[in-house]
This record gives structure tokens, C-alpha cells and sequence, in this order.
């Protein structure tokens, strides 16, 4: 089957029902994408397909066929990062840092889907991503100041 990630087709020869987050890690070697639950309960895993957030754990290989995959790793680099990213570093968000990946995925999300969230707004599309760190009063800072610089343009 032929996946696109971040950009870029890959044929690969896996079972239809692999999960993508398997994929990702373990046969296109792409490690931003994190391992928490298995069950969708985390968002360590949260990719987009199309841009929609989802979690790369309850999705099936063939089943991301025809979508464009996108990774933390395809956000941006450390030379042109995202928005979200810019916001992330700029804050310090990340304490241990392992749920972040998910974290910024879903915000990115949120921000393509309602550009200037309110906190309620925050609150209910980060409710399912997890921070053992509790980190969450810097992750909403720091969604509102990547939607005030992608307002900016």
C-alpha cells in the first residue's frame, strides 16, 4: 500500500489492519508520533489525516490510504517552525515533554478549524490529550499565542 506522510509516498508492505502509529515508528522509522494508551484515550499519538486530528493508534494502515499524513516531524523545522511550535518553545510548555507531540498536533487542528479559540474552545479540543505533567495552563497560553501570530499572517 502507498501512504503519504509528511509530503512524501512510501510503499509499504504491511497488514491492512496494522495500526498507523505502528507504521509511523516502527516501519517508516518517524518517532515524533508517541506510544501512550493503545485505546485513544491519551493523544500521544494525535496525527492529522487532512488536517483533521486523530489518533494514529485506532487507525488502520489501509485505512489512511489516500490521505495526507502529517506528523509533528512535517509541522516544521527548527528553522521555519509552525506556529504552534514557535508558541510551544517560547513558553516552555513541555516539562517531560513525551505527550507534546500530540499536544501541538491538536492544536494546530483546533487552530485551522476556529482561529481565535476561546478558553472553552481550548478546553474542549485539548480535553482528550493527556499531561501526566500538567503542563495545561502553558499549553493554553500557548495556543492562544500561536492563534495571535497565524492571525497576524
Amino acid at each position: 500500500m502507498k501512504l503519504n506522510v509528511n509530503g512524501t509516498d512510501h510503499q509499504i508492505d504491511v497488514e491492512d489492519d496494522m495500526p498507523l502509529l505502528w507504521v509511523l515508528r516502527d516501519v517508516l522509522d518517524i518517532k515524533g508520533v508517541k506510544y501512550g494508551c493503545g485505546i485513544a484515550a491519551c493523544g500521544a499519538c494525535t496525527v492529522h489525516l487532512n488536517g483533521d486530528a486523530v489518533r494514529s493508534c485506532q487507525i488502520a494502515a489501509a485505512d489512511a490510504v489516500g490521505f495526507e499524513i502529517t506528523t509533528i516531524e512535517g509541522m516544521g523545522t527548527p528553522d521555519t517552525m509552525h506556529a504552534v511550535q514557535s508558541a510551544w518553545v517560547d513558553l516552555q510548555v513541555a516539562q517531560c515533554g513525551y505527550c507534546q507531540s500530540g499536544q501541538m498536533m491538536q492544536a494546530a487542528a483546533l487552530l485551522q478549524s476556529i482561529p481565535r479559540p476561546t478558553d472553552a474552545d481550548i478546553d474542549d479540543a485539548m480535553n482528550g490529550n493527556l499531561c501526566r505533567c500538567g503542563t495545561y495552563p502553558r499549553i493554553r497560553a500557548a495556543v492562544k499565542q500561536a492563534a495571535d501570530t497565524l492571525a497576524k499572517g
